[in-house]
């Protein structure tokens, strides 16, 4: 199946994708980062898999979620009947049980099933001891153990734990799957009709704070939903997305791990929150990032594990075939041991946006943040990784520069604005050194743009970032030519790609989809610079690539018209909420962040030539 044609469910501790066939081919538990007991996404079915869906062929499948929940309904319709799958995880905030519940509910005729169990355990290599119980079966393998419970007789052939029955209208039969510690003893069962309808009003419960309205609330409702389902409970961190591996290119290498957290995410995930309503979950965003980035500011990562761990080993995994294809699968991140230099504007606007919003302060950050720039003062001026974690030789990266320049100038506004104390004419003096230097070496005046890096002519969409974070105002003379330059070079079906990949500045083979939050950020400069109309149809052809239940990867192969890269993406889903407020609000979050620029240009274009 394409990417698109999965669907989330989760427990606000690990999640599943259940394809539209009925085959949950990813699920690693009890966290996002645990071994998969089901990984046939990244292989075959050999590698595990939790079918249930129709024997026949099925003439129409039509999939939903129920309204404000993550309740994933599935309606097969045969040439004898129509059957509902109802697939949920029940939340899990404050407990360490894991559970996956699938209902099936008869609608009209009869429909015969088939449910068909693979346990894989260590990412679909382990075949785990399987026992017949009185409650149904047991699996064990090393730490991990399983209890799959049903309604209905179950058996074990090949390996396989399968059932087949048949459901006629009104009838309701039921699986549950519990994940245990192999060295407890198996948790008493819980009754599906029960932890269903307990999902369903916690979820609701928890829409219910919702302060998104207009035209595309339920688009960013569905987004913010997805967002909390990848928030890890326990400690408020939020993984980039819940699976490894899924390639930005199908067939190619550019395959990574994406189950843990980036602090690049930091002020557009606050911003998501805070402007939705969402106060407390953006609270503990924050105070996990505190708790992560602790430490010696030198030391400071790029992403860090669900409860700040730093060490995130990569490696690859041999016995996985790769989804289409698509070698190597990847577990862990190298990129943790990264430099970025971005990060540290990202913590310091993070931190600045949370105390302007009335979030409690943290008696450690404003001494955290002072340390940061104690960093800063030189460390501004090293070449880094940058913020697509290039795998070739660090750059002067002009995105980086720009965000240390954005670190300053947060660091400045804490003392004007909130009375924190610090050095703060050294302070705008370095702000204005860094400035400088940007725009005298990363504005190639020939191409009327900035540029990739320092010496370049190469592009990047991440120069979208200068006039969102108030670097530039919009209507600067070279804001509009760097953005007439991405919309040459970059922009491709409507929709625009990171970078050149053809040039080995990665150190990565090229080729790779259009990156979808650059194309958020994209309608973000064109609302900015007042042209409305043409940031909502920019918006609105985005929205068109959602798939049947609203979610979105994180790239987007326009030649091959299908999501590709990791999914559902966090980051992806952050940028379509943020976007839907810029185009929804007088002052959303492009306008908040970028506003009162720290340097006024005096090339800012006359409203009226503005498109």
């Amino acid at each position: 199946m394409r990417i698109e044609d999965y669907a989330l469910i989760g427990n606000t501790r690990t999640a599943a994708l259940v394809g539209r066939d009925g085959s949950i081919d990813w699920l690693c538990m009890p966290r996002f980062d645990s071994a998969a007991c089901f990984a046939s996404i990244l292989g075959n079915r050999d590698n595990g898999r939790w079918l249930l869906a129709p024997k026949d062929e099925p003439k129409a499948v039509r999939r939903r979620y129920s309204d404000g929940t993550l309740i994933l309904e599935t309606e097969f319709e045969t040439a004898h009947g129509a059957a509902r799958v109802i697939d949920l995880m029940p939340v899990a905030e404050h407990r360490d049980r894991v559970d996956v519940v699938r209902i099936v509910k008869g609608i009209n005729g009869t429909v015969s099933m088939r449910m068909e169990a693979i346990f894989r355990f260590n990412y679909g290599r382990t075949v785990p001891w399987m026992r017949r119980r009185d409650y149904g079966y047991n699996a064990i393998a090393g730490p991990d153990a399983v209890a799959l419970r049903a309604s209905v007789p179950m058996r074990g052939k090949d390996f396989t734990t399968v059932a087949d029955f048949e459901v006629a209208a009104g009838q309701t039969e039921w699986f549950t799957l519990t994940w245990y510690p192999s060295h407890e003893a198996v948790p008493h069962l819980r009754e599906a009709a029960h932890m269903l309808e307990e999902t369903e009003a916690w979820w609701r419960e928890w829409l219910g704070r919702c302060s998104v309205d207009g035209e595309w609330r339920d688009a960013c409702v569905r987004s913010l939903i997805t967002l909390k389902a990848l928030t890890y409970g326990p400690t408020g961190g939020i993984v980039a997305a819940p699976t490894t591996s899924l390639p930005e290119s199908i067939g190619g290498p550019r395959n990574w791990d994406y189950r843990f957290c980036w602090l690049r995410d930091a002020t557009f995930t606050l911003y998501a929150l805070l402007t939705s309503g969402y106060v407390d979950e953006a609270r503990e965003w924050r105070e996990w990032l505190l708790r992560a980035i602790a430490g010696d500011p030198k030391d400071m990562q790029i992403m860090y594990g669900l409860a700040g761990e730093r060490t995130l080993p990569e490696f690859e995994i041999p016995w996985l075939t790769g989804y289409e294809g698509s070698r190597p699968v990847r577990i862990g991140n190298a990129a943790h041991l990264q430099f970025q230099l971005d990060v540290y504007g990202e913590v310091m606007d993070a931190l600045y946006v949370s105390r302007g919003a009335g979030i409690r302060e943290n008696e450690e950050a404003w001494r955290l943040q002072r340390e940061l720039m104690d960093f800063l003062e030189t460390g501004w001026k090293q070449p880094d990784e940058g913020i697509w974690e290039v795998r070739g030789p660090r750059q002067h990266f002009t995105h980086s520069k720009v965000m240390a320049w954005l670190a300053v100038d947060r660091a400045v506004k804490e003392i004007e604005k909130f009375h924190a104390h610090g050095p703060v004419a050294r302070w705008r003096a370095l702000r204005s050194e860094i400035h400088d230097d940007v725009c005298r070496r990363g504005f190639d005046a020939e191409r009327n743009s900035f540029v990739q890096h320092y010496g370049s002519k190469n592009l990047d969409a991440s120069l979208l970032m200068i006039p969102l974070v108030g670097f530039l105002p919009p209507g600067d003379f070279r804001v509009q030519g760097t953005l007439e330059a991405i919309q040459r070079e970059l922009l491709n079906d409507g929709l625009v790609k990171r970078y050149s990949t053809s040039t080995g500045v990665d150190g990565l083979p090229p080729g790779e989809g259009a990156f979808l939050p650059c194309t958020f950020w994209y309608a973000d400069n064109l609302a900015v610079a007042g042209r409305y109309r043409e940031a909502r149809e920019v918006f609105e052809r985005l929205l068109s690539l959602r798939n049947d239940v609203g979610l979105l990867a994180e790239e987007y192969d326009f030649r091959a018209q299908r999501q590709v890269g990791n999914f559902p993406q966090a980051f992806t889903h952050v940028s379509l909420i943020n976007t839907a407020h810029n185009l929804t609000r007088l002052q959303g979050p492009a306008m908040h962040r970028s506003q009162e620029p720290a340097i006024a240009s005096t090339n800012e274009s006359h409203p009226s030539d503005r498109r």
